[in-house]
């Protein structure tokens, strides 16, 4: 968990949707979503594969590939709205304001330039007090922080010559050069072995400490979410369905999605042999959603209820804690405790 927050947001996404133009047609990949961060806070964003996680967090800033578009929506951050910014204005906060993450580091890092190269152009960007001396040692810096060894040589080495949890080590690095605000991590720790994987999360916060920094951080793993989150967002089919702290997420999931995405967690309480629950069918394709609630064909509160034939809203349930189910309420509390 992290240090306290300040409770102002730093960054805010409201009413965000996102679609591409396909061969088929228009997709909607994400669908209203909203969420806000504050300085020192992490939120956990959780959903199966295609959920609209990492879409999301390219339309903030403006990474959409060429077929994609945000449609509407706000995201602040600070008193800038991003997605009205040129990109121009959008060059100078990423990178600086805001930094990412990306999931594979190896297609991430640029292969023909050294990672003292990269992490070096960012800092002329966005640090140009720094003189070309003071850039390589914040480089060393750097490298040394996030515990690279022998960072002074190994920073004149190229993104091949790293294992896959230094170039991560790397990326982090590059993230936190110029000391932003917001820190996006998009599955930092996907590939990785559980080992590299718990000093990579250690290593975030150890940093998100130092430096106040706002984290949002994309995962498929309920069990990094209990690590380290503050609060959670559940996303299904390009919406968020479910949102609150941790402990709400963990003791009394009230969509059923939610349930079903803990239920399926392995624990060391699991029977040896017994068979792994899961969801049954799977996540809709967004070019052809179910009519209501997406989750609906999934579900085993839906039942043919018509309600479940419209899409229910987003509804706040008390203390933070909000959930897109007609039936929320008969979601009895989930057995499982936070343990990873």
């Amino acid at each position: 968990m992290t240090a306290e927050t300040t409770g102002q947001p730093v960054l805010r996404v409201e009413d965000l949707t996102t679609e591409f133009d396909t061969a088929g047609g228009t997709v909607r990949a994400v669908n209203g979503v909203g969420f806000a961060v504050a300085a020192g806070e992490t939120l956990g964003v959780v959903g199966e594969s295609g959920s609209g996680k990492s879409i999301t967090l390219l339309s903030l800033l403006g990474l959409l590939p060429a077929n994609g578009r945000v449609v509407s929506g706000s995201v602040r951050f600070g008193d800038l709205e991003l997605i009205k910014a040129s990109e121009r204005r959008l060059q100078q906060v990423r990178g600086g304001g805001i930094g990412m993450i990306f999931q594979d580091p190896m297609t991430a890092l640029n292969p023909v330039m050294t990672i003292a190269q990269q992490i070096d152009e960012s800092l002329r960007r966005h640090s140009r007090g720094l003189g070309r001396r003071g850039r390589r040692a914040r480089v060393v810096e750097l490298l040394d922080q996030v515990g690279i060894p022998r960072a002074a040589r190994r920073a004149d080495q190229f993104p091949h010559e790293f294992s896959g949890g230094m170039r991560q080590r790397a990326m982090i690095a590059m993230a936190m050069a110029n000391r932003p605000a917001v820190l996006l991590a998009d599955e930092p720790t996907t590939a990785l072995d559980v080992t590299v994987q718990a000093q990579i999360l250690d290593l975030l916060q150890e940093l998100q400490r130092e430096t106040g920094t706002a984290l949002v951080l994309i995962t498929h793993d309920l069990g990094v979410i209990a690590e380290v989150a503050d609060r959670a967002v559940v996303m299904y089919a390009g919406r968020v369905v479910e949102e609150g702290t941790v402990t709400q997420l963990f003791h009394d999931p009230r969509h059923p999605y939610s349930r079903g995405l803990l239920r399926s967690r392995p624990t060391l309480a699991a029977v040896a042999g017994a068979e792994l629950p899961a969801i049954p069918g799977q996540p809709p394709n967004p070019a052809r959603l179910p009519e209501g609630c997406a989750f609906r064909p999934r579900c085993d509160r839906s039942a043919g209820r018509d309600a479940c034939l419209s899409r229910p809203e987003l509804i706040m349930i008390d203390g933070g804690h909000a959930a897109a189910c007609h039936f929320e309420a008969e979601t009895e509390p989930a057995e499982l405790g936070r343990s990873a």
